[in-house]
């Protein structure tokens, strides 16, 4: 699994247990899996349509860094489907598994549009491909 991004928990983001709150954490991954649906299908029109069972195994407080990883599970024709992991940096605990991530590629009118991609591809290989 490839971890993107790290977040610091601030204030903001605790619930009244004073541990990190759970929609908070939720939104940052759907925000994550977003971010990597765009880079990877080449298009800012992404949308999530699915977020299967989710599985909190700890958390994490204020002052911990976090990191959210995301991983590819499959392409489909007009989808993406992700798998994302979150740990605490601090502990090295895993706070949360969420094992489908279901991101639709949309067209102009807001409707599926198929992406024509089949495999990871990363910047630098596209940068390199326009320089050849």
């Amino acid at each position: 699994m490839r971890f993107h991004t790290r977040k610091w928990v601030k204030p903001e983001d605790l619930n009244a247990n004073g541990t990190l709150f759970g929609g908070k954490l939720l939104a940052w991954i759907d925000e994550e899996a977003a971010l990597y649906s765009i880079i990877q299908l080449e298009n800012s029109k992404v949308v999530t349509k699915y977020m299967s069972e989710i599985n909190f195994m700890s958390s994490a407080r204020q002052g911990d860094i976090v990191e959210i990883g995301i991983d590819v599970v499959k392409f489909g024709k007009s989808s993406l489907v992700l798998k994302s992991e979150v740990r605490n940096k601090m502990t090295r605990e895993t706070i949360i598994t969420v094992e489908n991530i279901i991101m639709v590629n949309l067209g102009e009118h807001g409707r599926p549009l198929p992406h024509g991609k089949t495999k990871i591809e990363y910047v630098r290989d596209r940068l390199a491909e326009e320089n050849d």
